[in-house]
């Protein structure tokens, strides 16, 4: 039966990883690169990057493709509750709300100490990203103006170097959210189990840019001016040097839905404080307000799963071991 878990587990997270999360990084790409490439070769891309980061987390973690992430997350059996949690995933991911990935999976495994310190680093992302987001596009709208796009003569640079800073980011926010999948996982995987990942992922790929990118791909094309090469980049780069910061800062797992969420916020309010007429904040703040209450739809459903995971488990240990104390006292009594 543990297998059966572990297989039904692996897969929920795994399609719920590529069709929530991996928008955040590869939504911006996908948008300012639609109409220009055909669906399949940006999936190609975006695999080869996929099979290269996988094969090396694997090799330098000895078998294990966390890249460190799970190091205070212990492996344990999946049993049939640890599954709620990518199953209440997908189907938030279907109505297109961002959720948090790593509250919902990792932390039906973590404990509540861990669940703690996740939580607390993910609003610092948040907190940390719209500021970084909001200084930097106050200063980069005095210098272009993000609504509009580039000439044709610099559209070549700019797509080159953005499809550069794609697969840097890429890269980077497997090496934090790949731990999402690999906690339903043995720590130590053999190849044939490696090859098996590396097909599923790929796969799901596959279903995800022929889709476009699905419904949660459409906060990101709310934001202003996503489609430009330029923009989209500007907004890669930013995301990977927040989230290699973060990889740096400790072996904690985080939400990079929280990170992605706060950045474009950040970005959108810097935006209409910087270039639009004097109250045109009014306008904004609803879909900035829209996506934080959708983070905080997430959270709560995160927590509800959790702790109903951790009662519900611990109150089964509690009464297996008072059923176990009392037999123990019955057979004392009787071979007194």
């Amino acid at each position: 039966m543990v297998a059966l878990f572990t297989t039904i587990g692996f897969i929920l997270a795994g399609y719920s990883v590529i069709a929530n999360d991996s928008v955040q990084t590869l939504g911006t790409w996908l948008a300012s690169n639609r109409e220009r490439f055909k669906w399949w070769q940006l999936w190609i891309a975006a695999s080869s990057v996929l099979i290269l980061t996988l094969v090396y987390g694997w090799y330098t973690g000895d078998g294990d493709i966390s890249f460190g992430r799970l190091t205070k997350i212990p492996y344990i059996e999946p049993q049939w509750y640890h599954a709620l949690a990518p199953l209440a995933l997908v189907a938030l991911t279907r109505k297109g709300i961002p959720v948090s990935t790593s509250f919902l999976v990792l932390s039906a495994f973590a404990s509540t100490f861990v669940l703690e310190k996740m939580l607390m680093k993910s609003i610092l992302g948040y907190g940390l990203a719209a500021v970084v987001a909001y200084v930097l596009w106050l200063v980069v709208s005095r210098v272009i103006n993000e609504k509009d796009d580039i000439s044709e003569k610099y559209k070549p640079f700019w797509r080159t170097f953005q499809w550069i800073s794609t697969g840097f980011l890429w890269y980077t926010w497997l090496s934090h959210d790949v731990a999402n999948i690999a906690v339903f996982l043995p720590r130590q995987l053999e190849v044939w189990q490696l090859i098996l990942i590396i097909v599923f992922f790929v796969s799901g790929l596959a279903n995800i840019f022929y889709r476009q990118g699905g419904k949660i791909q459409q906060i990101v094309l709310d934001k202003q001016s996503t489609k430009y090469v330029r923009s989209a980049t500007l907004i890669d780069l930013a995301y990977a040097f927040l989230l290699l910061y973060f990889k740096q800062m400790n072996n904690i797992p985080m939400s990079t839905t929280w990170v992605f969420v706060g950045l474009l916020c950040g970005r959108e309010l810097a935006l209409n404080t910087g270039l639009t007429k004097k109250g045109n904040i009014k306008m904004i703040f609803p879909i900035v307000a829209k996506d934080f209450l959708k983070l905080i739809v997430g959270l709560m459903v995160s927590v509800a799963i959790v702790l109903g995971i951790h009662y519900g488990t611990d109150q089964k240990e509690l009464n297996k071991a008072a059923t176990l104390k009392i037999e123990a006292a019955a057979e004392t009594q009787t071979t007194e």
